[in-house]
């Protein structure tokens, strides 16, 4: 990701607009732990916009039983691909059923797949890890 960042005229890195040379620099300056600061309760599952540049965007999503509504699917125009760095997670993909997901499980779901996040762990928090790319 650093080498990838490097190359980037502009990106923007947990919230703030930097250029090129700024990227690896605040990347190693604030980094952090994916797994800290993680609300014991959290009624809405959470989404945090980690980087975004040109065509990219990483996102941590954490989930506390949070599910995708009844009949939604995600319909997307952008590829995904998403790593559970803990708790256990049920990803439906639409015509494949639900796939189980636990820590270090990823899949890639490309762009117009239809899939849904049928269950979430409600004993512990789920922490995903999702990269959308074009």
């Amino acid at each position: 990701m650093m080498g990838r960042a490097g190359r980037l005229s502009t990106a923007r890195i947990a919230g703030l607009l930097v250029s090129k040379g700024q990227c690896a620099r605040l990347i190693r300056m604030h980094a952090t732990n994916l797994l800290d600061a993680i609300p014991a309760h959290l009624p809405e599952e959470i989404t945090q916009t980690l980087l975004t540049a040109d065509g990219l965007r990483i996102e941590r999503i954490v989930s506390t039983g949070q599910c995708s509504p009844e009949g939604f699917w995600y319909d997307q125009d952008e590829h995904e691909w998403v790593v559970l760095l803990s708790g256990t997670a049920g990803l439906e993909i639409q015509g494949e059923g639900v796939h189980r997901l636990k820590a270090g499980n990823f899949m890639l779901l490309p762009a117009r797949r239809r899939h849904r996040v049928a269950w979430t762990d409600s004993d512990q928090p789920t922490v995903w890890l999702a990269v959308f790319y074009r």
